[in-house]
This record gives C-alpha cells, structure tokens and sequence, in this order.
C-alpha cells in the first residue's frame, strides 16, 4: 500500500492534536473531569448538593430547625485564653525562627560579593562627582549672575 505525503500528514496532525494539551480553559476543565474517577465527587460538586434548591425550601428548612432548638438555654462557658509564655520563652521562641528563616537565606558567594560591593562603590563615586561639578558649576553660575 503506498501512502502519500499528505495522508502521513494528516495523521501526524491528529497525532499531535491528541497528545497537546487543550487550549482554552473550557477544554482544560473537560479533559480534567474525564480523568477524574467517578466515585470522588468535587468540591464543586459538594457544595452544590449542600445548598437549597430555592429560596422556599431554605425558608421552611430554617423554621424547622429554629422550632427543634430550645430557647431560653444559659450559655456555655468560654474557655479563657491561655497565658502568654514568659519573656525569656518568647524570646527564645524569636531566636529560633529568626535562626530557621536564615538557614534558607541563599548567601552570596565571595565572587558576587566582590562585584556587588565594586559596582555599588563605583556607583557611589559617579554620584559623588556629578553632585561636586553640577554643583561647583552652579556655584560659578551664580558669582557670575549676582558678583
């Protein structure tokens, strides 16, 4: 059998166009609920069976619940907070966070260290020199404008 170039391509296309990911968000939504299994419900899903159907039907399902509680019940007790751990435990508490957030802290390298302060220096010295000569320039400006 002797396939032309433009039935291989063809089939390519297909090939490709399955095994691309869906480009609108419509489509991603449908190939994810198809690779969902069936048993497990979202919490879309969820949450929709959870609320009423109308606006009566809550109504009604809200009486009945206010006739089934009883009224004039004392209130319980709140629990009290617990007290505050001493001023030397939360400073310690403070240490070892701070300690734990600077492990994580990627160090520069002492390469990096050496161009970052060179940069900055540099930076700093060209700031410094346009301030002196726009600044003696101003000065001559104004002895010249005023004597």
């Amino acid at each position: 059998m002797v396939v032309s170039d433009s039935d291989a391509g063809g089939e390519k296309e297909q090939e490709s166009k399955r095994a691309s990911r869906p480009v609108t968000a419509a489509a991603r939504r449908e190939r994810r609920a198809s690779a969902r299994p069936a048993g497990k419900a979202t919490a879309k899903d969820s949450s929709d069976k959870a609320r009423p159907a109308t606006k009566a039907a809550s109504a009604t399902e809200g009486a009945s619940k206010a006739a089934e509680t009883k009224k004039g019940r004392a209130t319980p007790k709140r629990d009290r907070k617990q007290k505050k751990p001493s001023l030397f435990a939360r400073l310690v508490r403070f240490i070892r966070e701070v300690w734990a957030e600077l492990r994580k802290v990627i160090w520069p390298t002492r390469k990096q260290m050496i161009t970052y302060t060179t940069v900055v220096l540099v930076f700093v010295a060209f700031m410094v020199a346009l301030v002196y000569v726009l600044d003696f320039a101003f000065r001559k400006g104004v002895f010249w404008l005023f004597g």
